[in-house]
């Protein structure tokens, strides 16, 4: 009887790892394809011939986006956004969650914060008040309108406040009793005890501002401002005339297609998170659960 217990679980195991390996490989499909495509001879992409391995291999589609200086200075732009965006991203977030998570005897009109963020989670200003705003504060071809209307994301404020919730009261007692103020706090007890809620909400941010390009595309106007996911969607939705190419880049032109070319920007634009995304994927779900679930 045990070993029959024994065995069906062990049967049930494997068939839960081959269920979970099966998903993770249909996740991993699209960009295998995308990648396949990139280093693909336009006639076999166009005739819908790549599947997961480059058919005529080909690095037309990169040589294109390497040649051309306006995608190196907008994916420049894009670093200098995450890197000011994120760490504005989590000042803010840090310093309003903190607060926010303390009982009412130490903040006595939190509910009233609680109650404004919510709202203003549910519901926005509308795009014409935005830019409205921002033409009038100077802000538009500048860095800062990309920043500073995201500064505050409030679904991350609400997950490090949960998970400052869950930490330990005595911790914050046992600091105030020795002299701490609440910066000490802060500094030595509560950041030190949420990294994995900090390196969730990073990974958001920086996530978030990498792929935007919307607000790119309403407020940047000269292309030397541009972010990179801006800059891709105007090279997806240009129209490029014949004649005002030079002779290289109509050969280039005819080695490409719109799909492969495409294909190529995809997954440049992906590789920097590729690049991070492992060195916080360890923290991302244990962050994500804890802050979502304790209250």
């Amino acid at each position: 009887m045990v070993q029959t217990h024994s065995l069906s679980g062990k049967i049930v195991t494997v068939l839960a790892y081959l269920i979970l390996t099966l998903l993770a490989l249909s996740c991993l499909i699209p960009l295998v394809n995308t990648v396949a495509i990139s280093f693909s001879d336009k006639a076999a992409v166009m005739a819908g011939q790549v599947s997961f391995w480059p058919v005529r291999f080909t690095t037309a589609a990169y040589e294109r986006l390497l040649a051309d200086r306006q995608y190196l200075v907008s994916f420049l732009n894009s670093v200098e956004r995450v890197a000011l965006g994120g760490a504005i991203n989590f000042a803010l977030t840090v310093l309003m969650a903190f607060p926010l998570s303390k009982g009412q005897r130490y903040f006595p009109r939190k509910n009233i914060y609680l109650w404004y963020i919510v709202f203003c989670m549910l519901f926005a200003g509308g795009l014409v008040p935005s830019y409205i705003l921002i033409s009038r504060l100077g802000l538009r071809n500048t860095i800062w309108s990309l920043v500073l209307p995201s500064g505050v994301p409030i679904f991350n404020v609400i997950v490090l406040m949960n998970y400052f919730k869950g930490l330990p009261e005595e911790l914050d007692e046992a600091a105030r009793l020795d002299g701490a103020t609440p910066w000490i706090s802060l500094a030595r007890i509560y950041l030190p005890l949420s990294l994995p809620c900090l390196a969730t909400i990073t990974l958001f941010s920086v996530v978030g501002h990498w792929n935007a390009w919307f607000d790119g595309i309403i407020y940047i106007d000269r292309s030397v401002n541009m972010p990179l996911q801006s800059y891709l969607w105007q090279l997806t939705v240009e129209i490029q005339t014949t004649s005002t190419m030079s002779p290289e880049e109509l050969h280039r032109m005819q080695e490409l297609s719109a799909k492969n070319f495409n294909a190529a920007k995809v997954f440049v634009s992906m590789v920097p998170i590729l690049c991070v995304y492992p060195f916080l994927q360890r923290f991302f779900v244990s962050g994500l659960v804890l802050g979502s679930v304790k209250g």
